[in-house]
C-alpha cells in the first residue's frame, strides 16, 4: 500500500494543485483514464468544501488530503478540522448565513456522491472526512 499525503493552507488557489496531484497519483495507481475527470472534479469539490469550512470557522490548520493506493482500489481522503455533529447540522440561532452555508455544503456532498460510487462522509467534534474510492487496474480482470 502506497500513500501520498498532501497538506495545504485553506486557500481556494491551492484546490487546483490538489486536483492535479490527485489525478496524477490516480493515473499512476491504475485508475481508468475515463474516470480521471471524475476524480479531479470530486477532489476539487471535497477540497473546496474543506477550504470553505476552514475559512468560515476561522481555522488556520491545513486541509489534509491522503491519496491511498491499495492492491485493487485507489482512495482519496479529504479531511478538515471544522467541528460539527454531522454533515448538514446547523448551529441553533445561526441565521440565514448559516442556512446558506449548510445548503451549499449539502449541494457539494450531493455533487461528490454523483461523481463517486463509493463515498463515505464522517464528521465530528474534531472535524470531518470524505473518503472516496475507485477501482484500480489491478481490480479488473484482463480479457482473454
Amino acid at each position: 500500500m502506497a500513500t501520498v499525503e498532501l497538506r495545504f493552507s485553506a486557500l481556494p488557489e491551492h484546490v487546483r494543485t490538489a486536483r492535479l496531484v490527485a489525478a496524477a497519483v490516480a493515473r499512476r495507481a491504475g485508475v481508468d483514464e475515463a474516470v480521471l475527470d471524475e476524480v479531479r472534479l470530486a477532489v476539487g469539490e471535497a477540497c473546496t468544501r474543506a477550504v470553505g469550512l476552514h475559512q468560515s470557522g476561522g481555522i488556520t490548520a491545513p486541509v489534509k488530503v491522503l491519496l491511498i493506493e491499495e492492491e485493487k482500489q485507489f482512495s482519496i481522503e479529504v479531511g478538515d478540522e471544522a467541528p460539527r455533529s454531522a454533515p448538514g447540522d446547523r448551529v441553533p440561532g445561526s441565521g440565514a448565513d448559516a442556512d446558506a452555508e449548510a445548503e451549499e455544503d449539502e449541494m457539494g456532498l450531493a455533487v461528490i456522491s454523483g461523481l463517486v460510487d463509493d463515498v463515505e462522509v464522517t464528521a465530528g467534534e474534531h472535524g470531518g472526512l470524505i473518503r472516496m474510492t475507485w477501482p484500480s487496474a489491478s481490480a479488473t480482470v484482463p480479457l482473454p
